[in-house]
């Protein structure tokens, strides 16, 4: 399966802070109705997750990621700090998590955490690429 372009348009646009093209994919074209987008974000997100924490994370540190991740943004308060800790605590080793969150919540708090993490962890366009193309393989290898 290949991903499609909007999808990997909308992680370089979450990493270079590109918000005009993050809402564009997001609102009108509607990216996370094309079919896979929402198991291709989720794979990017515990792949970015993963190169953060480990697989054994420190859960003082989850916490810390999450506040700062609410102070950076000026709508960072409708964040909510409980669900977005255990979404990441899901994706690196604790998937049960996921069964008390709903759509509405850990969606936007994926794309809110992905952007974070892309923005802090890929210093180089050669390393998004190489993030990009992790991506891609673990679609094909899955989906």
């Amino acid at each position: 399966m290949s991903v499609r372009p909007e999808i990997t348009d909308l992680l370089r646009a979450l990493a270079r802070s590109d918000w005009g093209t993050v809402d564009r994919l997001t609102g009108e074209s509607k990216v996370m109705e094309l079919p896979n987008a929402l198991q291709v974000i989720g794979m990017a997100f515990a792949l970015a997750v993963g190169n953060r924490f480990g697989a054994a994370p420190d859960l003082n540190a989850i916490t810390r990621f999450v506040s700062d991740t609410r102070a950076r943004y000026v709508d960072g308060k409708d964040l909510p700090a409980l669900e977005t800790e255990a979404l990441i605590r899901a994706a690196v080793g604790e998937p049960e998590l996921l069964d008390t969150l709903s759509p509405e919540v850990y969606i936007p708090a994926q794309i809110v955490v992905l952007g974070t993490l892309l923005r802090d962890d890929m210093h180089s366009e050669e390393q998004l690429e190489t993030f990009i193309n992790e991506v891609e393989q673990a679609a094909a290898q899955y989906l």
